[in-house]
């Protein structure tokens, strides 16, 4: 593919997480570098896939600035700022909003949360109902939504709140196939609004993962000697998927290379 690799936009060195006598997460590294593709606005999209109660969860809230790191550090941004809560946006699985607000009232309030005035977080406001297909619903109220718009808001929102860095935790959960398809498509999209925007998606579907992410994280721990699990997960894995011709392709997921990767990351999972 037709890409360099510029700055580096979040990095994680030497994180470890430790929460009673539970090792948690221990000397976990990973790093999101910006993706620059001549003649074209290019986001960056990371799938996290590990094992249930692996950590996937914690790491997730350490990323987000809510929780810190017993030790290592987390960054965020050409200007590597440590990581604070609000800096970087988090969607749960059901997508919550303000259910006395409009969609323009949800998105104006995430605007004047991350300081801005009255003039100009309309203006902001009006610019992402634009850029999110959401112009004729910024007077509707969530329940007047449909599930795709409703998520498109809550992306809107924390955008608006953290500027380009977004978590979304199991997005493609209790969906089916078609679902599952329009969410990737969306998610694709929403990152590559902007050069700088970045999408960690942390989820179990192994499939989904490969079609949006355009890098995949496997979560898990080393082992002993004799085999035994030492506590504590890191990134076990990386499989840049760029390097393996897996993105930005049309019908990418009735290729017989897409299927490979799905079957290699599903045949290491046992041993994460």
């Amino acid at each position: 593919m037709n890409c360099e690799y510029r700055d580096t936009i979040l990095k994680a060195t030497n994180v470890s997480l430790t929460l009673g006598k539970n090792v948690i997460l221990r000397d976990l590294n990973l790093e999101v570098k910006d993706i620059y593709r001549p003649g074209m606005v290019t986001g960056q999209v990371v799938g996290l896939l590990g094992p249930s109660g692996i950590g996937k969860t914690r790491l997730f809230r350490l990323l987000s600035g809510i929780d810190k790191p017993n030790s290592g550090t987390i960054v965020v941004g050409k200007d590597a700022r440590p990581v604070e809560r609000g800096m970087v946006g988090v969607i749960a699985q059901d997508y919550p909003l303000f259910e006395h607000r409009t969609v323009m009232g949800n998105l104006k309030l995430a605007a004047r949360c991350a300081g801005l005035n009255a003039c100009d977080s309309a203006a902001k406001v009006e610019a992402y109902l634009k850029r999110f297909g959401l112009e004729d619903r910024g007077d509707l109220y969530p329940c007047q939504l449909s599930g795709g718009q409703r998520q498109r808001v809550a992306i809107a929102q924390q955008f608006l709140c953290s500027e380009n860095f977004v978590l979304m935790d199991e997005p493609f959960s209790g969906l089916d196939l078609i679902a599952v398809d329009q969410v990737c498509k969306m998610i694709v999209e929403v990152a590559n609004a902007d050069e700088m925007n970045t999408v960690i998606v942390v989820t179990h579907d192994i499939a989904a993962a490969v079609e949006v992410a355009d890098m995949i994280w496997l979560l898990g721990r080393d082992r002993d000697k004799d085999g035994h699990a030492i506590p504590g997960a890191k990134v076990k894995a990386t499989y840049n998927l760029i390097e393996r011709g897996l993105t930005w392709t049309p019908g990418l997921t009735e290729t017989k290379e897409f299927g490979e990767v799905v079957r290699e990351i599903r045949g290491v999972f046992p041993s994460l």
